[in-house]
C-alpha cells in the first residue's frame, strides 16, 4: 500500500471537506485516517490516504489539489508518507 499524508489549512469556509474529498474519491484515492478541527475560524485537516490505484503522476495530483486549495481559499499540501515520516523524525 502507498500512503500520502494530505495536510490543508485555511480559513474556515463552507464545503472545504466536500470538494477536497471529491477531488480524492474522482481519483481512486482512499482515505484511510482524517482528523479535522475548526480553532477560532481556522480550518485544519489533516488525512492518511491510500494512493495505490492512483492512475495519474503523484506530482500532477499534488499540484491540482494545490490548485484546488488555492481555488477554495486554503492551503493543501500532499506528501508521500516516506518523506513525511523523515522529515518530522526526531
Amino acid at each position: 500500500m502507498k500512503k500520502c499524508i494530505v495536510t490543508v489549512l485555511g480559513k474556515d469556509t463552507v464545503g472545504i471537506t466536500a470538494k477536497v474529498c471529491t477531488y480524492l474519491a474522482e481519483h481512486k484515492i482512499n482515505i484511510l485516517d482524517i482528523s479535522q478541527t475548526i480553532i477560532q475560524g481556522y480550518f485544519n485537516m489533516m488525512m492518511i490516504v491510500d494512493v495505490t490505484s492512483l492512475e495519474k503522476d503523484f506530482k500532477l495530483v499534488c499540484d491540482e489539489m494545490e490548485a484546488l486549495g488555492e481555488e477554495i481559499g486554503v492551503n493543501i499540501r500532499c506528501q508521500r508518507e516516506e518523506i513525511f515520516e523523515k522529515m518530522h523524525r526526531l
